[in-house]
């Protein structure tokens, strides 16, 4: 359940429930979720999580993309570096669709999850549809802010231990 802070007339304030919030942004949160872990199966398939898959995309996307010059040195590096950055982005993306679905962490997966789809955006610029990854990089954005895990998450047991915790 989301809870609001409104300041009164008299200057005190008072805290308002809102559960149709707490539930919308439960929905958004398992959605994004699902995308992750959807996604991880479905590179996992393609065989984007090897060294040479990984490294093909990647240059696929700097040869064909229109992200800025100094955005594809960054993504020459990762290529160069595939046989590491390959297995990190498979647990990136596993991770933060399992902590997402279940509710645990959520302001910092969200947080993650929103700086990593940024930088997928990025390199997709010219290479794929703008909205395909701005929306759920703004829905990210709004998760973490939102304390997204209150609702049907794990993170509403530790909020009821540390209230004042800005993790949850």
């Amino acid at each position: 359940m989301i809870t609001t802070a409104v300041q009164l007339k008299d200057n005190s304030t008072s805290v308002v429930n809102q559960p149709n919030a707490g539930i919308a942004l439960a929905l958004l949160r398992l959605t994004i979720g699902t995308m992750f872990v959807w996604v991880f199966f479905e590179n996992l398939g393609k065989g984007l999580y090897t060294a040479a898959g990984y490294a093909n995309l990647i240059h696929d996307y700097i040869e064909n993309g229109s992200a800025p010059a100094a955005w594809k040195s960054v993504m020459a590096s990762a290529a160069a570096h595939a046989s590491l950055a390959a297995p990190l982005q498979a647990a990136t993306e596993i991770s933060l669709g399992v902590l997402l679905l279940v509710g645990l962490f959520t302001r910092p997966a969200a947080f993650v999850a929103f700086a990593y789809l940024t930088s997928l955006w990025i390199s997709e610029w010219g290479a794929g549809w703008i909205w395909e990854l701005l929306v759920p990089v703004m829905v990210s954005l709004a998760l973490a802010v939102g304390a997204a895990g209150r609702t049907w998450g794990l993170d509403a047991f530790l909020f009821r231990k540390r209230p004042n915790s800005r993790w949850w």
